[in-house]
Protein backbone atom coordinates (compact mmCIF):
# COMPACT_ATOMS: atom_id res chain seq x y z
CA UNK A 1 0.00 0.00 0.00
CA UNK A 2 1.44 3.58 -0.92
CA UNK A 3 2.53 5.36 1.78
CA UNK A 4 1.13 9.01 0.30
CA UNK A 5 -2.45 10.04 0.49
CA UNK A 6 -1.83 12.99 -2.25
CA UNK A 7 -0.22 13.03 -4.97
CA UNK A 8 1.31 16.66 -6.59
CA UNK A 9 3.02 16.89 -9.69
CA UNK A 10 4.65 20.26 -10.66
CA UNK A 11 5.81 20.65 -13.99
CA UNK A 12 7.51 23.89 -15.72
CA UNK A 13 6.70 24.66 -19.25
CA UNK A 14 10.30 24.97 -21.58
CA UNK A 15 13.22 24.16 -18.32
CA UNK A 16 16.01 22.75 -19.17
CA UNK A 17 17.85 21.02 -16.29
CA UNK A 18 21.28 22.29 -17.19
CA UNK A 19 20.05 25.92 -16.04
CA UNK A 20 19.38 24.94 -12.80
CA UNK A 21 22.33 24.90 -9.83
CA UNK A 22 21.39 21.34 -8.08
CA UNK A 23 22.18 20.27 -11.88
CA UNK A 24 25.39 21.96 -11.66
CA UNK A 25 24.81 25.43 -13.49
CA UNK A 26 27.13 28.07 -12.66
CA UNK A 27 24.71 30.55 -11.17
CA UNK A 28 22.72 30.00 -8.05
CA UNK A 29 19.76 29.81 -10.16
CA UNK A 30 17.19 27.45 -8.17
CA UNK A 31 17.79 27.80 -4.05
CA UNK A 32 14.37 26.04 -3.65
CA UNK A 33 14.46 23.33 -5.65
CA UNK A 34 18.17 22.59 -4.54
CA UNK A 35 17.16 22.21 -0.84
CA UNK A 36 13.91 19.97 -2.34
CA UNK A 37 16.41 18.04 -4.22
CA UNK A 38 18.38 16.82 -1.05
CA UNK A 39 15.09 15.60 0.27
CA UNK A 40 14.74 13.95 -2.71
CA UNK A 41 15.14 11.59 -5.68
CA UNK A 42 17.46 13.63 -7.94
CA UNK A 43 17.46 12.24 -11.47
CA UNK A 44 20.32 13.28 -13.01
CA UNK A 45 19.36 11.73 -16.61
CA UNK A 46 16.02 12.30 -17.07
CA UNK A 47 14.25 12.76 -20.55
CA UNK A 48 10.86 13.87 -22.27
CA UNK A 49 9.04 11.77 -24.55
CA UNK A 50 9.64 14.67 -26.67
CA UNK A 51 10.92 18.23 -27.37
CA UNK A 52 7.58 20.44 -26.98
CA UNK A 53 4.54 21.19 -25.29
CA UNK A 54 1.87 19.45 -27.97
CA UNK A 55 3.24 16.32 -27.26
CA UNK A 56 5.38 16.09 -24.19
CA UNK A 57 2.47 17.40 -21.53
CA UNK A 58 0.46 14.56 -23.07
CA UNK A 59 3.24 12.13 -23.05
CA UNK A 60 3.77 13.44 -19.58
CA UNK A 61 0.07 12.78 -18.05
CA UNK A 62 -0.62 9.85 -19.84
CA UNK A 63 2.15 7.85 -19.49
CA UNK A 64 2.23 6.82 -23.36
CA UNK A 65 4.25 7.93 -26.40
CA UNK A 66 3.27 11.07 -28.21
CA UNK A 67 2.23 8.90 -31.43
CA UNK A 68 -0.39 7.59 -29.00
CA UNK A 69 -1.10 10.35 -26.20
CA UNK A 70 -2.41 12.71 -28.91
CA UNK A 71 -4.38 12.46 -32.31
CA UNK A 72 -3.18 14.01 -35.35
CA UNK A 73 -4.29 16.93 -34.86
CA UNK A 74 -3.05 17.35 -31.27
CA UNK A 75 -6.04 16.43 -29.32
CA UNK A 76 -6.17 14.04 -26.06
CA UNK A 77 -6.12 10.49 -27.60
CA UNK A 78 -6.15 8.48 -24.76
CA UNK A 79 -7.24 8.80 -20.74
CA UNK A 80 -4.53 10.35 -18.43
CA UNK A 81 -3.46 9.68 -15.03
CA UNK A 82 -6.25 12.42 -13.56
CA UNK A 83 -8.81 9.71 -14.62
CA UNK A 84 -7.17 6.69 -13.13
CA UNK A 85 -7.26 8.59 -10.14
CA UNK A 86 -10.27 9.90 -10.03
CA UNK A 87 -11.72 6.53 -10.74
CA UNK A 88 -9.79 5.22 -7.47
CA UNK A 89 -11.41 8.00 -5.43
CA UNK A 90 -9.15 11.07 -5.80
CA UNK A 91 -10.37 14.74 -6.41
CA UNK A 92 -8.13 15.63 -9.42
CA UNK A 93 -7.33 19.27 -10.42
CA UNK A 94 -5.44 21.17 -12.98
CA UNK A 95 -4.45 24.86 -13.07
CA UNK A 96 -1.83 26.08 -15.77
CA UNK A 97 -2.37 29.00 -19.30
CA UNK A 98 -1.02 26.81 -21.82
CA UNK A 99 -3.13 26.80 -24.88
CA UNK A 100 -2.13 24.12 -26.55
CA UNK A 101 -2.70 21.18 -23.48
CA UNK A 102 -6.44 23.29 -22.80
CA UNK A 103 -9.86 22.10 -22.48
CA UNK A 104 -9.96 23.21 -26.26
CA UNK A 105 -7.51 20.07 -27.02
CA UNK A 106 -9.52 17.66 -24.76
CA UNK A 107 -6.96 18.18 -21.79
CA UNK A 108 -9.83 18.87 -19.11
CA UNK A 109 -10.75 14.94 -19.28
CA UNK A 110 -10.34 13.15 -15.67
CA UNK A 111 -10.02 17.03 -13.87
CA UNK A 112 -13.09 17.59 -11.61
CA UNK A 113 -11.60 21.16 -11.79
CA UNK A 114 -9.63 22.12 -14.67
CA UNK A 115 -8.46 25.50 -15.03
CA UNK A 116 -6.31 26.76 -18.16
CA UNK A 117 -6.69 30.30 -18.20
CA UNK A 118 -8.98 30.08 -20.92
CA UNK A 119 -12.88 30.61 -21.17
CA UNK A 120 -13.02 29.69 -24.31
CA UNK A 121 -16.51 30.52 -25.11
CA UNK A 122 -18.07 30.39 -21.76
CA UNK A 123 -19.02 33.51 -20.28
CA UNK A 124 -18.09 35.24 -23.54
CA UNK A 125 -18.63 38.73 -21.87
CA UNK A 126 -15.78 37.63 -18.97
CA UNK A 127 -13.61 36.47 -21.83
CA UNK A 128 -13.85 39.86 -23.88
CA UNK A 129 -12.48 41.43 -20.98
CA UNK A 130 -10.00 38.94 -20.17
CA UNK A 131 -9.17 39.44 -23.73
CA UNK A 132 -8.76 42.96 -23.55
CA UNK A 133 -7.08 43.42 -20.47
CA UNK A 134 -4.39 40.81 -21.44
CA UNK A 135 -3.95 42.95 -24.64
CA UNK A 136 -3.59 46.38 -22.89
CA UNK A 137 -0.67 44.41 -20.20
CA UNK A 138 0.62 42.18 -22.56
CA UNK A 139 -0.13 39.30 -20.82
CA UNK A 140 0.24 36.04 -22.49
CA UNK A 141 0.17 33.15 -19.46
CA UNK A 142 -1.02 33.15 -15.76
CA UNK A 143 1.94 34.30 -13.60
CA UNK A 144 2.92 31.37 -11.43
CA UNK A 145 1.50 33.19 -8.24
CA UNK A 146 -1.78 33.15 -10.04
CA UNK A 147 -1.55 29.33 -10.23
CA UNK A 148 0.31 28.67 -7.17
CA UNK A 149 -3.43 31.16 -5.27
CA UNK A 150 -5.89 29.17 -8.29
CA UNK A 151 -4.64 25.29 -6.56
CA UNK A 152 -4.29 26.16 -2.78
CA UNK A 153 -8.18 27.62 -3.28
CA UNK A 154 -9.02 24.39 -4.60
CA UNK A 155 -6.96 22.16 -2.15
CA UNK A 156 -8.91 24.16 0.43
CA UNK A 157 -12.19 23.99 -1.03
CA UNK A 158 -11.43 20.08 -0.29
CA UNK A 159 -13.50 18.22 2.23
CA UNK A 160 -11.10 17.13 5.20
CA UNK A 161 -9.65 14.08 4.14
CA UNK A 162 -9.89 13.70 0.74
CA UNK A 163 -7.08 12.53 -1.38
CA UNK A 164 -6.53 14.26 -4.03
CA UNK A 165 -4.14 14.43 -7.70
CA UNK A 166 -3.18 18.17 -8.48
CA UNK A 167 -1.16 19.28 -11.51
CA UNK A 168 -0.20 22.46 -11.68
CA UNK A 169 1.88 23.67 -14.72
CA UNK A 170 4.02 26.97 -14.78
CA UNK A 171 4.59 29.34 -18.21
CA UNK A 172 7.40 31.32 -16.91
CA UNK A 173 10.41 29.59 -17.89
CA UNK A 174 8.88 29.98 -21.67
CA UNK A 175 9.36 32.60 -23.71
CA UNK A 176 8.99 35.32 -24.39
CA UNK A 177 11.32 35.90 -21.16
CA UNK A 178 9.71 38.57 -19.50
CA UNK A 179 11.24 37.96 -15.82
CA UNK A 180 9.72 40.61 -12.82
CA UNK A 181 11.93 43.52 -12.43
CA UNK A 182 13.19 42.15 -8.90
CA UNK A 183 14.43 38.91 -10.65
CA UNK A 184 15.86 40.53 -13.97
CA UNK A 185 17.98 42.79 -12.02
CA UNK A 186 19.66 39.46 -10.43
CA UNK A 187 21.62 38.66 -13.62
CA UNK A 188 20.98 41.34 -16.20
CA UNK A 189 23.31 44.11 -16.13
CA UNK A 190 21.20 46.80 -18.03
CA UNK A 191 17.17 47.17 -17.39
CA UNK A 192 15.20 45.88 -20.65
CA UNK A 193 11.45 46.49 -21.39
CA UNK A 194 9.03 43.57 -21.84
CA UNK A 195 8.20 45.04 -25.24
CA UNK A 196 12.12 44.52 -26.13
CA UNK A 197 12.56 41.27 -24.20
CA UNK A 198 9.61 40.16 -26.48
CA UNK A 199 10.93 41.21 -29.61
CA UNK A 200 14.60 39.54 -29.24
CA UNK A 201 12.40 36.14 -28.44
CA UNK A 202 10.81 36.75 -31.79
CA UNK A 203 13.82 37.71 -33.88
CA UNK A 204 15.63 34.79 -32.45
CA UNK A 205 13.12 31.79 -33.41
CA UNK A 206 12.89 33.87 -36.40
CA UNK A 207 16.53 34.75 -37.80
CA UNK A 208 18.22 32.93 -35.15
CA UNK A 209 21.66 33.56 -37.13
CA UNK A 210 21.78 37.54 -36.94
CA UNK A 211 21.31 36.84 -32.96
CA UNK A 212 24.68 38.97 -31.54
CA UNK A 213 26.76 37.12 -28.97
CA UNK A 214 25.54 39.95 -26.58
CA UNK A 215 21.89 39.08 -27.77
CA UNK A 216 22.17 35.82 -26.77
CA UNK A 217 23.65 36.28 -23.60
CA UNK A 218 20.80 38.76 -22.75
CA UNK A 219 18.37 35.96 -23.87
CA UNK A 220 20.01 33.66 -21.37
CA UNK A 221 19.87 36.61 -18.16
CA UNK A 222 16.47 36.58 -18.96
CA UNK A 223 15.87 33.06 -18.82
CA UNK A 224 17.84 32.63 -15.74
CA UNK A 225 15.68 35.38 -13.94
CA UNK A 226 12.53 33.62 -15.05
CA UNK A 227 13.84 30.22 -13.99
CA UNK A 228 15.23 32.90 -10.45
CA UNK A 229 11.31 33.72 -10.37
CA UNK A 230 9.72 30.20 -10.86
CA UNK A 231 11.74 28.78 -8.14
CA UNK A 232 10.85 31.31 -5.64
CA UNK A 233 6.91 30.73 -6.36
CA UNK A 234 7.42 26.93 -5.83
CA UNK A 235 9.26 27.46 -3.09
CA UNK A 236 6.00 29.15 -1.97
CA UNK A 237 3.73 26.76 -3.01
CA UNK A 238 5.62 24.18 -0.74
CA UNK A 239 5.39 26.24 2.49
CA UNK A 240 1.75 26.52 1.92
CA UNK A 241 1.53 22.76 1.81
CA UNK A 242 3.82 22.80 4.84
CA UNK A 243 1.52 25.11 5.96
CA UNK A 244 -1.37 22.77 5.72
CA UNK A 245 0.50 19.59 6.69
CA UNK A 246 0.44 18.42 3.44
CA UNK A 247 3.35 18.03 2.35
CA UNK A 248 4.51 14.66 4.26
CA UNK A 249 1.46 13.21 3.31
CA UNK A 250 2.20 14.18 -0.48
CA UNK A 251 4.12 12.39 -3.18
CA UNK A 252 5.47 15.31 -4.82
CA UNK A 253 7.33 15.30 -8.23
CA UNK A 254 8.61 18.40 -10.00
CA UNK A 255 9.86 18.11 -13.82
CA UNK A 256 9.42 19.93 -16.93
CA UNK A 257 8.26 19.06 -19.97
CA UNK A 258 11.32 20.24 -22.25
CA UNK A 259 13.99 22.52 -22.50
CA UNK A 260 15.23 25.23 -24.56
CA UNK A 261 17.82 25.90 -27.01
CA UNK A 262 20.26 28.81 -27.10
CA UNK A 263 21.88 28.47 -30.65
CA UNK A 264 23.40 25.92 -29.40
CA UNK A 265 22.07 23.85 -33.03
CA UNK A 266 21.22 26.90 -34.50
CA UNK A 267 18.12 27.37 -33.34
CA UNK A 268 16.41 29.59 -30.34
CA UNK A 269 13.19 28.12 -28.55
CA UNK A 270 12.25 24.57 -28.87
CA UNK A 271 11.50 22.90 -32.61
CA UNK A 272 10.95 19.62 -33.63
CA UNK A 273 14.03 18.41 -32.73
CA UNK A 274 15.62 15.67 -30.34
CA UNK A 275 18.77 17.38 -28.47
CA UNK A 276 19.69 17.42 -25.41
CA UNK A 277 18.92 21.53 -24.64
CA UNK A 278 15.41 20.26 -25.73
CA UNK A 279 14.92 16.95 -24.13
CA UNK A 280 17.29 17.02 -20.82
CA UNK A 281 14.87 17.95 -18.32
CA UNK A 282 14.98 17.85 -13.83
CA UNK A 283 13.16 15.10 -12.46
CA UNK A 284 12.58 15.38 -8.44
CA UNK A 285 10.56 12.75 -6.81
CA UNK A 286 10.18 13.23 -3.12
CA UNK A 287 7.97 10.60 -1.11
CA UNK A 288 6.56 11.28 2.02
CA UNK A 289 9.64 11.96 4.60
CA UNK A 290 11.67 12.87 2.08
CA UNK A 291 14.50 10.74 0.32
CA UNK A 292 17.69 11.34 -0.29
CA UNK A 293 19.46 9.52 -3.61
CA UNK A 294 21.05 10.63 -6.78
CA UNK A 295 19.83 8.44 -9.59
CA UNK A 296 22.12 8.11 -12.97
CA UNK A 297 20.25 5.32 -14.50
CA UNK A 298 18.48 6.92 -17.58
CA UNK A 299 14.78 7.84 -17.04
CA UNK A 300 11.60 8.81 -19.01
CA UNK A 301 9.06 11.22 -18.17
CA UNK A 302 6.54 8.45 -19.42
CA UNK A 303 8.08 6.58 -15.98
CA UNK A 304 6.06 9.35 -13.89
CA UNK A 305 2.84 7.98 -14.69
CA UNK A 306 3.98 4.55 -14.21
CA UNK A 307 5.21 5.81 -10.54
CA UNK A 308 2.23 6.38 -9.46
CA UNK A 309 0.42 3.73 -11.26
CA UNK A 310 2.60 1.36 -9.84
CA UNK A 311 2.00 2.43 -5.57
CA UNK A 312 -1.92 2.23 -6.97
CA UNK A 313 -0.96 -1.46 -8.43
CA UNK A 314 -1.42 -0.95 -11.95
CA UNK A 315 0.77 -3.53 -13.73
CA UNK A 316 3.11 -1.48 -15.79
CA UNK A 317 4.42 -2.21 -19.54
CA UNK A 318 7.97 -3.81 -20.02
CA UNK A 319 9.13 -0.09 -21.06
CA UNK A 320 8.15 2.10 -17.75
CA UNK A 321 9.87 1.96 -14.57
CA UNK A 322 8.88 2.74 -11.16
CA UNK A 323 10.83 5.91 -9.92
CA UNK A 324 10.17 5.15 -6.37
CA UNK A 325 12.35 1.92 -7.15
CA UNK A 326 14.24 3.43 -10.20
CA UNK A 327 16.75 0.66 -12.20
CA UNK A 328 20.03 -0.05 -11.44
CA UNK A 329 21.24 -1.28 -13.99
CA UNK A 330 21.05 0.74 -17.45
CA UNK A 331 18.89 1.21 -19.81
CA UNK A 332 17.44 3.14 -22.79
CA UNK A 333 14.71 5.46 -22.83
CA UNK A 334 13.20 6.49 -26.06
CA UNK A 335 12.23 10.10 -27.75
CA UNK A 336 9.73 11.06 -30.88
CA UNK A 337 8.87 14.61 -32.26
CA UNK A 338 6.78 15.06 -35.28
CA UNK A 339 7.89 17.70 -37.69
CA UNK A 340 6.29 20.84 -38.59
CA UNK A 341 5.67 22.85 -41.64
CA UNK A 342 8.13 22.40 -44.14
CA UNK A 343 9.45 19.08 -42.09
CA UNK A 344 5.35 17.83 -41.39
CA UNK A 345 6.58 14.66 -43.37
CA UNK A 346 9.26 13.76 -41.46
CA UNK A 347 9.09 12.21 -37.71
CA UNK A 348 12.07 12.10 -35.68
CA UNK A 349 13.11 9.99 -32.92
CA UNK A 350 16.29 9.28 -30.29
CA UNK A 351 17.29 6.78 -28.02
CA UNK A 352 19.40 7.62 -25.31
CA UNK A 353 21.20 5.21 -22.96
CA UNK A 354 24.59 4.96 -20.87
CA UNK A 355 26.34 4.22 -24.25
CA UNK A 356 25.56 7.45 -25.78
CA UNK A 357 22.32 8.22 -28.38
CA UNK A 358 21.23 7.73 -31.57
CA UNK A 359 18.62 9.62 -33.54
CA UNK A 360 16.96 9.22 -36.73
CA UNK A 361 14.36 10.93 -38.87
CA UNK A 362 11.42 8.92 -40.79
CA UNK A 363 9.73 10.55 -43.94
CA UNK A 364 5.89 9.82 -43.20
CA UNK A 365 5.33 9.51 -46.84
CA UNK A 366 7.46 7.15 -48.17
CA UNK A 367 8.69 5.48 -44.44
CA UNK A 368 12.27 5.71 -45.47
CA UNK A 369 14.36 6.24 -42.11
CA UNK A 370 17.93 7.71 -42.18
CA UNK A 371 19.89 7.80 -38.72
CA UNK A 372 23.05 9.46 -37.71
CA UNK A 373 24.94 10.44 -34.31
CA UNK A 374 24.73 7.16 -32.95
CA UNK A 375 27.53 7.17 -30.47
CA UNK A 376 27.71 3.42 -30.82
CA UNK A 377 26.51 0.80 -33.26
CA UNK A 378 24.14 -1.07 -31.18
CA UNK A 379 22.25 1.75 -30.59
CA UNK A 380 21.14 2.01 -34.36
CA UNK A 381 20.06 -1.13 -34.07
CA UNK A 382 18.27 -0.39 -30.95
CA UNK A 383 16.76 2.87 -31.72
CA UNK A 384 15.71 0.94 -35.20
CA UNK A 385 13.95 -1.93 -33.45
CA UNK A 386 11.63 0.85 -31.61
CA UNK A 387 10.88 2.93 -34.44
CA UNK A 388 9.38 -0.29 -36.59
CA UNK A 389 7.39 -0.76 -33.26
CA UNK A 390 6.19 2.79 -33.68
CA UNK A 391 5.54 2.54 -37.00
CA UNK A 392 3.33 -0.49 -36.38
CA UNK A 393 1.51 1.16 -33.58
CA UNK A 394 1.38 4.58 -35.63
CA UNK A 395 -0.46 2.27 -38.75
CA UNK A 396 -2.90 1.04 -36.93
CA UNK A 397 -4.39 3.74 -34.70
CA UNK A 398 -6.91 5.77 -36.09
CA UNK A 399 -6.86 9.68 -36.88
CA UNK A 400 -9.70 11.70 -34.78
CA UNK A 401 -11.82 15.08 -36.42
CA UNK A 402 -10.10 18.29 -36.91
CA UNK A 403 -10.26 20.54 -33.40
CA UNK A 404 -10.80 24.08 -33.45
CA UNK A 405 -9.30 26.85 -31.14
CA UNK A 406 -10.70 30.34 -30.60
CA UNK A 407 -9.43 33.67 -31.20
CA UNK A 408 -8.17 33.52 -27.65
CA UNK A 409 -5.77 30.90 -27.98
CA UNK A 410 -4.53 32.04 -31.71
CA UNK A 411 -3.38 35.22 -29.51
CA UNK A 412 -1.71 33.70 -26.61
CA UNK A 413 -0.36 31.17 -29.24
CA UNK A 414 1.14 33.76 -31.35
CA UNK A 415 2.62 35.74 -28.05
CA UNK A 416 4.60 32.63 -27.31
CA UNK A 417 6.18 32.45 -30.14
CA UNK A 418 4.36 29.35 -31.53
CA UNK A 419 2.75 31.23 -34.75
CA UNK A 420 3.95 33.87 -37.38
Amino acid sequence: MNEWEHVILLSADALRADHLSCYGYRRDTSPVLDDLAAESLRFTRAYSASSHTREAVPALLTGEYPDVAVSENYRLATETVATTLSERGFATGGFHSNPFVSRAYGFDRGFDTFDDDLHLGQHRLVALAQRALDKLRNRHYARATEINERSLDWIDSLAEGQPFFLWNHYMDTHGPYEPPAEYARTYLGRPMSDKDAQSLYQRAIADPDLITDDERERLIDLYDAEIRYNDAQIGAFLDALRERDLLERSLVIVTADHGDAFGEHGYYEHPRHLHEELTHVPLLVRPPGGADAVVSTPVSTLDIVATIEDELGVELSSERESLLDPPADERSVFQQARGENDDAHLRRYAVRSGKGRCFCERDHRTDAVEFAGASERSLRSELDSHVERRMRRENGAPSEAEGTTDDEIERRLSALGYKE
